[in-house]
């Protein structure tokens, strides 16, 4: 892990960003941010992926391998540009600088027509409080919403309880349905109704979610999936902050 972290570089020059947060929960500590990217931030983040896609793989047992049964999509890793650096500054940002914590280095993502992702956790390890591990993730959406071309392609969490509305017409309700799906227009997937909260892929916006507690045991309500793309292409960007205390980059 620590070969794949991106240093904060000293002297960096971003541009101002605002995004709106809307909190879906607070333990685990779940947001979901507006704006996260700007629309040429997100179609910048797609022109500098392509000509890095490969078939995304998984790890089971230590052995590396492609499942299209598991993970069908394809993955990036993105040059650093200024632009990627930005971003990883943004991410910290975002959460208050945590110490010992880094960004690691970003990566694409390409589902196509069918492409998804089973339910997965993003831990990579459950370690205790003082071993490196994941400690958050974002899942940005590089496209979305209003481009009729894209369909399904939600992120599923079946253990995060909803937002309570009792109205559904009410302006709570108004909200959150505009990011979620809601009584009506719920993912159906292996004939079933997908449970939980789906977050629906929207231009630049953006789910943060922490996987761990501070004693180093893991949610089980970060458990989460990529579901099935009915039409169109999506692509995602993938931002994860691992924590490893005591560590600092080699000058």
């Amino acid at each position: 892990k620590l070969e794949s972290l991106a240093y904060p570089e000293s002297g960096l020059q971003c541009d101002d960003h605002q995004v709106n947060t809307h909190i879906l929960s607070k333990d685990p500590l779940v947001i979901y941010i507006e704006h996260f990217l700007s629309p040429f931030e997100a179609d910048e983040i797609i022109r500098i992926s392509a000509p890095h896609f490969t078939p995304s793989t998984t790890f089971t047992g230590g052995t590396e391998k492609f499942d299209p049964s598991v993970r069908n999509s394809s993955k990036a890793q993105i040059p650093r540009t200024n632009l990627v650096k930005c971003i990883e500054s943004r991410a910290r940002e975002f959460q208050g600088w945590p110490r010992d914590t880094f960004i690691e280095r970003l990566w694409a993502q390409r589902y196509g027509t069918g492409g998804h992702y089973v339910h997965h956790y993003d831990w990579g390890h459950a370690g205790g409080r003082h071993s490196g591990r994941r400690d958050s993730s974002f899942m940005v959406y590089l496209n979305g919403g209003s481009e009729e071309e894209l369909q399904g392609g939600g992120t599923n969490f079946p253990r995060l309880e909803p937002p309570k509305m009792d109205d559904a017409n009410s302006v709570e309700a108004r909200r959150w349905c505009k990011f979620i799906e809601c009584e009506g227009e719920k993912t159906v997937a292996a004939s079933k109704v997908v449970d939980g909260v789906t977050f629906k892929p929207i231009k630049g916006n953006a789910v943060f979610w922490q996987n761990f507690r501070s004693d180093g045991s893991g949610y089980e309500e970060s458990f989460h999936a990529g579901l099935p793309v009915t039409a169109g292409e999506k692509y995602g960007l993938n931002i994860w902050s691992y924590r490893h205390p005591g560590h600092r980059p080699k000058v």
